[in-house]
């Protein structure tokens, strides 16, 4: 079956961002790249036309007015940090066109709230808007070397979900029809923080418990998941149990860079987004009521100043109690 071709968007030119838009450019779509004005990594990815992985196909138009990006687009994509979606949203709904389908590349949820990144784009573009997910595992290190993987396209409108998986799905990433909107978000912005756990043991020297962590982790992400209304066998599927090696094994996550450096007291200069979701998970969970006892940790220690080793001694002497 052929291919429909698009006249895509993707907001955001960081290193994701920049991998979505040439992969959705080679397999054919019209793409448009914007970043902002003034930011020096716009800048020198778009006069270069390289990062420190990849170059830009010459098909790929670059911009930074986001007018012009929104103007041109039937579908946008957007992969920023998850705490300026609201903000750029904003930006985008005083547009004379805004977007009818939005796909969000980005994990978290927003603190002070604890709202899906779905929830947060309805609310400020209005239900009459498409929104879809586009997470999984995958590193930009290994596309970029060829290295494929399988991703997940979720949202509550079929038409869309499907369309989507049409179009974006290639020799590089194959996509799975999500089944579960809910679990599936809460599902990949928590794995994040297993991934800085996770970081936090190969920092203390004890990577082999991160057994007792994936089992555990997956374990109480399925409990908050079904009482947000999620299915709870989402936590083992792609967006969460699928995810861990990628984030709580590969040198390429940034959530495991982070624990790890924080664990050795060293500095660490990358996003990682498990930093800011710890806080929203754990106002869910006092909501709900649910015991997330690896988040409450990994709060503690980066929040409250409570002293790692305890933390993690407590965590797993817990387990000679109760497995899960």
């Amino acid at each position: 079956m052929q291919r429909k071709l698009y006249n895509l968007s993707v907001i955001g030119c960081g290193r994701w961002g920049a991998f979505i838009a040439k992969y959705l450019s080679d397999l054919g779509h019209a793409v448009t790249l914007y970043g902002r004005p003034g930011s020096r990594k716009t800048e020198e990815l778009f006069s270069t036309r390289r990062n420190a992985l990849m170059e830009l196909p010459a098909a790929v138009s670059t911009t930074t007015s986001l007018s012009d990006a929104v103007g041109r687009a039937e579908i946008l994509v957007v992969s920023i940090p998850s705490q300026n979606l609201r903000g750029l949203l904003r930006e985008i709904v005083k547009e004379p066109t805004p977007p009818k389908t939005l796909v969000l590349c980005m994990k978290g949820l927003e603190i002070g709230t604890g709202k899906r990144l779905s929830t947060v784009a309805r609310e400020e573009l209005g239900e009459g808007v498409k929104v879809a997910v586009w997470i999984g595992p995958g590193h930009v290190q290994a596309f970029c070397a060829g290295i494929p993987n399988c991703m997940v396209i979720d949202s509550e409108d079929e038409k869309t979900k499907k369309a989507l998986v049409d179009a974006f799905s290639g020799e590089l990433i194959r996509f799975y029809y999500g089944q579960d909107l809910t679990g599936n978000e809460i599902g990949a912005a928590a794995k994040n923080v297993i991934g800085i756990a996770a970081g936090f043991l190969d920092g203390l020297g004890t990577p082999s418990l991160k057994g007792a962590l994936m089992s555990r982790g997956t374990c109480e992400i399925s409990r908050l998941i079904g009482a947000v209304g999620g299915n709870p066998q989402s936590a083992y599927g792609l967006c969460h149990l699928g995810d861990y090696e990628a984030t709580l094994f590969s040198p390429y996550s940034h959530n495991r860079a982070f624990g790890e450096a924080f664990a050795r007291g060293e500095t660490f200069g990358d996003l990682a987004e498990g930093y800011y979701t710890v806080r929203a998970l754990t106002a869910l969970a006092d909501k709900t009521g649910v015991d997330l006892p690896i988040c409450r940790a990994v709060e503690a220690v980066l929040y409250r100043g409570v002293p790692l080793p305890d933390c993690i001694k407590q965590l797993f002497d817990r387990s000679l109690k109760n497995e899960f």
